[in-house]
This record gives structure tokens, sequence and C-alpha cells, in this order.
């Protein structure tokens, strides 16, 4: 991934998004761009115009916290294109990852015994790890049976994205299929812009490019986001419709790694239909045993 397409691409795409209305100009007649002007951001960014057209060209390294604040603000980033924007600049001062060091080789944290202690812990809400390249790396059991479409009858380790874009099933699974496409691209963009060297998101967003038009085409939006905390909707194929909270939380053993919990309200319909899900798990896993539900003690 270049670092100068992806700052300039960055910049344009945001730049564009913002009217003269919105940034509280003067508009003014024959406008031939999008949102505003290169001489209307450096104006109020503070800087100058040949400064800015150096920046947008792709220039970055070198500049000061300061002045990619002042840019920000005037680009009106949010908090995550904001965080975005300070990592394109590190990655292109050779600060790599948010100037935290490189992440170690890759490897399955849902190897790691305590990790699976701890998601078996969870028996009432849906737990799982996930990477930066959307690997679902391990799960509680009431996981493995909400991603059982994903999950499939195993073979490489199922992915979300993949899933997201390749997968006709994912379609029922998301009802909300829109909103989920843009929230995972914008999940990974976010990622991209923190290690550009990572050759395995690297080698997934040429897979998904080459495959889907609609990755292909959110991917050149340039847009990005953090998970954080929300509300999703799902319908399961053995229990239905599920409105889920979710929060995500940072593993900091394994730096890129988090842990996401899906719960629903207590009481509700989500929750009755979680534990129809749970209980239809723990048949299909003694199923798989060779054990009759009865036998269980």
């Amino acid at each position: 991934m270049d670092n100068r397409s992806e700052v300039r691409e960055f910049l344009v795409s945001r730049r564009a998004k913002v009217t003269p209305e919105r940034a509280g100009i003067v508009g003014g007649g024959n406008r031939r761009v999008a949102g505003l002007r290169r001489t209307e951001v450096a104006a109020l960014a503070g800087v100058s115009v040949e400064y800015y057209a150096k920046l947008e060209r792709g220039a970055i390294a070198g500049a000061s916290a300061s002045v990619l604040d002042a840019v920000a603000r005037a680009l009106q980033l949010d908090d995550t294109e904001r965080a975005h924007l300070l990592d394109l600049a590190r990655t292109a001062d050779g600060i790599p990852t948010s100037g935290r060091p490189r992440r170690r080789p890759a490897r399955q944290a849902g190897t790691r015994a305590s990790l699976q202690w701890a998601l078996d812990a969870i028996t009432d809400g849906v737990a799982f790890v996930r990477n930066p390249h959307q690997d679902l790396l391990a799960t509680n059991a009431l996981g493995r049976a909400f991603y059982s479409p994903v999950i499939g009858d195993g073979g490489r380790t199922p992915n979300l994205a993949r899933f997201q874009f390749l997968d006709p099933a994912s379609r029922e699974f998301y009802p909300d299929w829109d909103r989920f496409a843009q929230m995972c691209v914008g999940v990974m963009r976010s990622e991209a812009g923190r290690d550009p060297h990572d050759r395995g998101l690297q080698d997934l967003v040429g897979e998904l490019s080459t495959r889907s038009e609609t990755f292909r085409r959110l991917w050149a939006a340039h847009d990005v986001r953090t998970h954080g905390s929300g509300t999703k909707h799902f319908t399961h194929p053995v229990v239905g419709p599920l409105v889920l909270a979710y929060e995500e939380l940072a593993i900091t053993a394994e730096p890129g790694h988090v842990l996401l919990v899906y719960t629903a309200e207590p009481g509700s319909a989500s929750a009755e239909r979680l534990r129809l899900l749970a209980s239809w798990g723990r048949t299909e896993q003694l199923a798989s045993l060779g054990l009759d539900a009865r036998q269980e003690t």
C-alpha cells in the first residue's frame, strides 16, 4: 500500500465531503469541485495554499501535530478520521503502528488457554476474538452457535470480511447488509492506516477487491471507523431476528486483537432467542460427539 497515495486519496475524499455551507464560508459560483477548494481548506487551517497542496499530494512526512490538527478541524474530521490521518502521518515518518512497536508475527490468540477460559466464562452473551484481518480466532459456546453460518463445516479460519462480501448467506444473516458492509470496510481501512506493512491485510484487500465490486467501491471511498459499541440486527437461521448490543474490548496482550461481546436486553425477545440458540448449540455439540442431548449431565 503506497502511503502517499493513501494520504492523497484520503484528504481529497474528506475535502469533497465538506460543503462551503457546512464550513461557514460563501460558496460562490462556477465551482468545479465537490466540497471545498484547496484554497478554502488552507485558509480554514491557517496554512499556505502551497503547503496544503503539498500535504494533499501525499507529502505528509514531517507535518507537525498542530498542523494536522488544524487540517482535521478544517475538514471536520471525526475522532476516527483524525486518528487515521495521524496514523498515516506517523507511517510516512517511519514510525510504525501509531508509535507502537511493530506487531509481532501473527499467532492464533485463540490458542491461549487462559483466553479461551475467559471466553467460556461468558455464558449469556456471544463472545469472540477477532484480529485486524477480520479472522474469527476464538469463540465461546454461544458464539459458535451464533456464528455457525460463518464457521460452516471447517476448513480455513472463518473470516468475517470474506463472509460479508463473498457468501450469499450474509445477506440473510445481516438484514442491514449495506450498513454492515460499510462498517467492515471502514474498520479494515483504519487498520490499514495503522499498519500499511501488514501483508496479510494487503492480501485480503486484494482478494476482496478482485472478487467483490461492492468491496472495491467501499474501499475506494476511504471511509474509516472504529467499532466501539452500539446495536446490531441479525437474522439467525435457527432462531430468527436478534437485536444485540455490542462492546469491543482491546486485548492488550495481543496488539490488534479485540474481544467483542454481543448481549441482548434482559427480558427481551432477543434474550429468549439467545437462550434457545444456546440450547440448540449444546444439542449440536452433543450430536457431533455421537451423544444424545438427554444424556447430558
